[in-house]
């Protein structure tokens, strides 16, 4: 542990901390965009963008070393967004990304990780149910894990086989 102490964001600051934070995600640095988004929750721990945002970089680093805990994490800050939709929506992609990340590895079991998808894919059903007018983001990562499963060659576990679990 070190001697110093986090130095708090000013309330007026928070937009540009968001903007920075957004710059480091698509520059492919989430751990700093992951940092800047814990500031601006500091400030304003109910800040929604903020923690869309954390959940998706803490996500953006699964299969990185270092980022063992990080799908659970992501699913702790899940329960403290306010909207049914948003809920949905950023459970399945944790489930997504992390089976993303459990293909990455060597030696997985192919049938968990189509059992990950297919989770993902009952969360982006459950998102679709609830998605505000004209917003087709489920849709979209539902045919993104479809793709997934057929590009890998994914199945299900025969009957009566047990699986690991991705985490």
């Amino acid at each position: 542990m070190s001697d110093f102490a986090l130095k708090k964001i000013s309330p007026d600051g928070i937009p540009h901390a968001l903007e920075r934070a957004e710059r480091y995600r698509l520059l492919n640095d989430p751990a700093q965009a992951e940092s800047i988004y814990r500031d601006v929750l500091a400030v304003d721990a109910d800040n929604q963008a903020a923690l869309r945002a954390l959940i998706l970089s803490l996500t953006d680093q699964l299969g990185t070393h270092g980022a063992h805990g990080t799908a659970r994490e992501a699913r702790d800050y899940i329960v403290q967004l306010d909207d049914e939709y948003d809920r949905a929506y950023y459970t399945g992609i944790v489930y997504e990304r992390e089976t993303r990340a459990y293909l990455e590895r060597k030696n997985v079991v192919r049938s968990s990780a189509y059992d990950g998808f297919r989770q993902a894919m009952e969360w982006y059903e459950r998102a679709e149910s609830l998605r505000p007018p004209g917003n087709v983001d489920a849709v979209l990562r539902f045919n993104s894990c479809v793709r997934a499963i057929e590009r890998e060659r994914l199945e299900p576990a025969a009957q009566g086989e047990r699986e690991l679990p991705l985490e």
